[in-house]
């Protein structure tokens, strides 16, 4: 092979050089996105963040709903996949007899070990996350869009964990543990001032290690309860 021909093999294609830019372009507005909402970021503010001019962010995305729209999926696409393969899982491996708590360990664990490990970038997302969730006028809908699938799956292993429980009260618990969830992936500091520091909101790791825990006592708790009520 001629000197000539190794600078063409090395060089990337026009096909990778856009993938590139495109994950540039995703990165800077998920950083920018999480901080201000969809509202506090324009198109000129991503392409600065990237360092290109502004023209060239229009050509990869027109306007900026569609960045939004693609940010939020990228990541939401691998997690949904990961926890819905990990509850299939572990189902499996309890012969369709899971426990609440194994349950819900499959289904927080498997997320909150993106966070711990996959970096910034994952941060980032989680806080665009508990944006999106607590935002009624469009959030709902890009929540239900890409995790309805999962959280179902999720609440169809509650149920045959907890069989003589009502079905509101299993809807109550999701309701509750994703409350919890998203509060965490915020990370505003609260817990940190409220516990002198002892407590970190960026420690994903101590909320790996209790949310699964209690959040099975307190399903077992309202269900047990409920169940002893309508009984009497």
């Amino acid at each position: 092979m001629s000197t000539a021909e190794k600078p063409r093999r090395n060089r990337q294609s026009k096909a990778e050089r856009r993938a590139e830019t495109t994950e540039q372009i995703l990165d800077a507005a998920e950083y920018l996105f999480s901080r201000h909402g969809l509202y506090g970021v324009t198109l000129k503010d991503v392409a600065k963040r990237v360092g290109v001019h502004h023209t060239l962010l229009n050509y990869y995305f027109n306007d900026k709903q569609k960045l939004f729209d693609a940010v939020f999926a990228r990541r939401a696409q691998v997690t949904s996949e990961r926890r819905m393969r990990v509850l299939d899982e572990y189902d499996k491996a309890t012969n369709g007899k899971p426990t609440v708590e194994g349950a819900l360990h499959a289904y927080l664990d498997t997320d909150l070990d993106l966070y711990i490990e996959g970096g910034e970038g994952w941060r980032n997302y989680a806080a665009l996350s508990a944006q999106v969730a607590n935002t009624p006028e469009w959030g709902a809908e890009m929540m239900d869009e890409h995790f309805d699938p999962v959280v179902l799956r999720l609440i169809g292993m509650l149920k045959k964990a907890l069989p003589d429980s009502a079905e509101e009260d299993i809807f109550w618990g999701y309701h509750f543990v994703t409350g919890a969830l998203m509060l965490t992936l915020a990370r505003t500091g609260r817990i940190d001032k409220l516990s002198g520091g002892l407590c970190k909101s960026e420690d994903f790791r101590a909320v790996k290690e209790r949310m699964a825990k209690f959040m099975a006592a307190g399903f077992l708790t309202i269900c047990e309860e409920r169940r002893a009520e309508r009984s009497t």
